[in-house]
């Protein structure tokens, strides 16, 4: 193993050497009886990279293209006809609910009129009962008070009378007790 380590160390050193032969700017290689510097190598190498990317690039563009239009002619539209079908029941139901919703909404309407029209006349008797019974209230209460001043001059008239015939019967009484302790033998 130590053997092996210093070969590739041997082959590094040996490819360093190369490269500073190359790196040098007075340096020029020869290809098929052209000569390069260095820096032209770097700049041809870069300007092939690139076409040869870019080439690879348009391929695989066109690769994809190629397999999209073969995909697109082969393509068959699925069957909607069932989902067609569903969308129309679900149209049709919609339509439904939305006139049950309207059949509803003047139901609704018309019986809060009516209701109203309801609460309007119970609204009318109701004060009308009032108005009648506040009446019927203020005449008992006048017939009342009427009948109460009646009572006190009535009363007021049978004291007097009561208290004249008290009177009247006390004097009588007196009158027989003062005669009977006068003559006590006549009866």
């Amino acid at each position: 193993m130590g053997e092996e380590i210093k070969d590739v160390n041997a082959k590094i050193d040996a490819a360093e050497e190369a490269m500073k032969k190359y790196a040098s700017k007075d340096t020029v290689i020869s290809i098929g009886g052209y000569e390069f510097t260095p820096a032209k190598l770097m700049v041809a190498f870069t300007i092939v990279s690139s076409t040869l990317g870019g080439l690879y690039g348009a391929f695989e563009v066109y690769k994809d293209y190629q397999s999209m239009k073969k995909r697109i002619a082969e393509y068959v539209a699925p069957d909607l006809s069932d989902l067609n079908k569903k969308m129309e029941i679900t149209m049709q139901n919609s339509e439904k609910s939305v006139q049950y919703t309207q059949d509803i909404k003047n139901d609704l309407k018309q019986d809060i009129r009516r209701l109203e029209g309801t609460v309007e006349s119970v609204e009318r008797s109701a004060k009308q009962s009032q108005r009648e019974n506040d009446q019927a209230v203020k005449e008992v209460r006048d017939e009342l008070r009427k009948n109460s001043r009646d009572m006190d001059a009535t009363l007021k008239s049978v004291e007097r009378k009561v208290d004249s015939d008290m009177k009247s019967i006390e004097r009588s009484v007196d009158v027989k007790i003062q005669k009977a302790l006068d003559n006590p033998l006549a009866k």
